[in-house]
Formats: structure tokens, sequence, C-alpha cells
């Protein structure tokens, strides 16, 4: 193995610190684990961002969460155009497979991609440079939501909305999936949204009645 193949020290280090304390502490709930199989009562589509620790948030054991990550914590509209979909398959595979009872989408403040976002809809990127970047196209699914937030004037308020409306986006789009609709019209799955601040830690979730998002 030549130099730039090896792990880096602090991985090796933080793993094998892992496994000789919390492994070693839950050995049997890790076979239990991998000898039963994953039953995930939750989806939770998060933010690839490295602040969004899910199961810190939620003081969540392993097996507890299924998680997606994407940048800026989107769900597509269902699409079946025979194209490659990483986003979709996860809730196809949580729904129909692992049928969870719970999706969540989980977003929060100060967030990269919905900053990208506002700036290709408000013109700082350049239409080339959108086109050619996997990032700039996926970030085109959110582009419906800057038109409800796009009258707001001041900047700061305007992105904090944006990251709310993105939560809502998402939640609209996977009901676009039969799958997901026909799993909530039985009574099989509720979905929901919910913002964090990083900063200050509070959590929100989108009240279904009022369309607010209101502190936890």
């Amino acid at each position: 193995m030549t130099e730039a193949q090896k792990l880096p020290t602090f991985l090796v280090n933080r793993y094998r610190a892992w496994k000789s304390t919390t492994y070693a502490e839950n050995q049997s709930w890790y076979h239990h684990l991998a000898d039963q199989g994953q039953h995930p009562r939750s989806m939770i589509i998060a933010c690839c961002d490295s602040r969004v620790h899910v199961e810190a948030l939620f003081n969540a054991d392993a097996g507890e969460f299924f998680i997606h990550r994407n940048i800026a914590n989107l769900v597509p509209p269902y699409r079946p155009d025979g194209q490659s979909h990483g986003t979709s398959a996860a809730v196809e595979y949580g729904v129909t497979a692992l049928k969870v009872a719970h999706l969540v989408v989980l977003g929060h403040s100060n967030c990269g991609g919905i900053k990208g976002c506002h700036d290709i809809c408000c013109g700082k990127a350049p239409q080339d440079e959108i086109e050619s970047s996997f990032v700039g196209r996926w970030l085109m699914n959110l582009r419906p939501a800057f038109e409800n937030v796009k009258a707001i004037k001041d900047p700061v308020e305007r992105l904090d909305a944006l990251e709310r409306e993105g939560i809502r986006i998402s939640l609209a789009n996977l009901m676009t999936f039969p799958f997901v609709r026909q799993a909530v019209e039985d009574g099989d799955l509720t979905i929901h949204g919910l913002w964090k601040d990083i900063g200050e830690g509070r959590l929100d979730y989108l009240d279904p009645k009022t369309g607010a998002f209101l502190p936890v």
C-alpha cells in the first residue's frame, strides 16, 4: 500500500478507541444487529453538513434510524425516468422494504447548499457553471421554493425562510411518490419537517395545521 492509500492516523486512532470502548461494552447488541438485520422505526433525510449530528440530536443508538444525507436535505419530485436517483431510491427502500413508520426531513441553519441555491436564483452564479456542476443541477430542485421567498427584502431573513421553504417543498415532493402517498393514506406512515438551529441547539417542527415552524 502506498502512502497515499494509508488511512489517516486520526481515523485509525478513533476507530481503535471506539472498538475498545463503545463496541466492547455493547458487543452483544452489535451481534444482534448483524444477525437480525435493521428494523428502524424512522427514516431521516438530512443534509451532508458535518455539523448536523442526527444520532446525537435524538440520543439514538445504532440501528434506530435509517438515515439518508444529501446536499441541503432535499427530496426531488417523483421521476420514473430510468435515470439514477439516489435520494428517491433511499425513500423507496425506507418506505417499501423497511416499512418505516415515520419519515422526517431535517433542515438546519447556515446551510451552504441553501445559500448556493439562493445565489444561483439571484443570478450570482454563471449559468454554464450551474449546468456543468452536479451540485448546481441538484440545487435546482429547490428553485420553486425560492419563488415563495424572493420578495423578502432582508437577505438574512430570505435565507432563513428559504431553509424552511426547502423543507416544505421536500415534504410536498415526497407525496408525489405513489408508495409514500399510499402509505400515508393507509395510516402506515407519517411525514414530518424539522429545522435545527446549529448555534442555539433549538429544534423547530413544521405544524401541519398552521404551516408554521414552532419550537419542539
